[in-house]
């Protein structure tokens, strides 16, 4: 069994480690909400409006046609 002085080395290095793991949860925690708050901040769309809408009705022409075909009896 080991000694006395062994568990308390285990202990404390444990407890150690804890902490450290916790205080890097923390830093990367906060990094994070950094970074959301930067996105949410940029007041800016991700994407150009215009070009998010035409790829939009490009894409629902499409499906228009795929249905249009669908219906005809058409293999599409």
């Amino acid at each position: 069994m080991p000694g006395f002085e062994s568990l308390i080395v285990i202990t404390a290095g444990a407890m150690l480690s804890l902490g450290m793991l916790a205080g890097i949860a923390a830093w990367c925690w906060k990094g994070w909400l950094e970074l959301k708050r930067a996105e949410l901040g940029n007041g800016r769309p991700a994407v150009n409006p215009a070009v998010s809408g035409r790829i939009d009705v490009a894409d629902l022409k499409e499906r228009v046609k795929k249905l249009e075909a669908i219906a005809a009896g058409v293999d599409y």
